[in-house]
């Protein structure tokens, strides 16, 4: 993941406009782990979520001043959410075939037995992820993986309560169907029973 001191250094330095308040450093201080983990989490990979993070902040240093008090996380969402599903839009257009991500391995490691567990439930929950659409999956992970409330969700969201919880209700089943085809995949597979 890049830094956030990295992220603040291009957002604060840029020769074409003044360097914006110290609000837009801030903000970047406070919710790049947010920002960063949203967009992996709407699809991105590690590298795609560096460079759309990079983005969002972007354009949040541009816009500071119209962003509302009280109103910078769902800003930065819905930022995040235009940003993934452009990007992914740009990906499907250019047709490119995705390799897997290498893992790079800090100096002590768990066991490699649990790195590829680990690897293998990212990559399942990112196939479940990816077969939900944005509207459904931007709550579920909201809820479910970032544990927002449904009322700040509604917020973000800028959506009726009850919306929020129908796609909720939704997107679960979705999540357990996804889930299922995984299992029975893997039991035509002749994984274990």
């Amino acid at each position: 993941m890049t830094d956030a001191a990295a992220i603040r250094g291009l957002v604060t330095a840029s020769p074409d406009r003044p360097r914006p308040s110290r609000r837009a450093a801030a903000l970047v201080g406070e919710h790049y782990d947010f920002v960063w983990r949203t967009l992996r989490r709407l699809g991105m990979g590690e590298a795609d979520a560096d460079d759309a993070a990079q983005q969002v902040f972007m354009v949040t240093s541009r816009r500071v001043n119209a962003i509302r008090l009280g109103s910078e996380r769902s800003f930065l969402f819905q930022t995040a959410l235009r940003i993934a599903s452009e990007t992914r839009r740009a990906v499907r257009r250019r047709r490119e075939i995705q390799l897997p991500e290498g893992v790079e391995l800090p100096a002590s490691t768990p066991p490699t037995d649990e790195l590829v567990d680990l690897h293998r439930a990212r990559s399942e929950l990112d196939q479940i992820l990816d077969a939900m659409p944005l509207d459904l999956r931007a709550v579920f992970v909201l809820f479910e993986l970032e544990q927002i409330t449904m009322a700040e969700i509604a917020t973000l969201l800028d959506l009726p309560t009850g919306t929020v919880a129908s796609r909720l209700r939704r997107a679960r089943e979705a999540f357990h169907a996804g889930v299922r085809r995984l299992d029975e995949g893997q039991h035509l597979e002749g994984g274990e029973p």
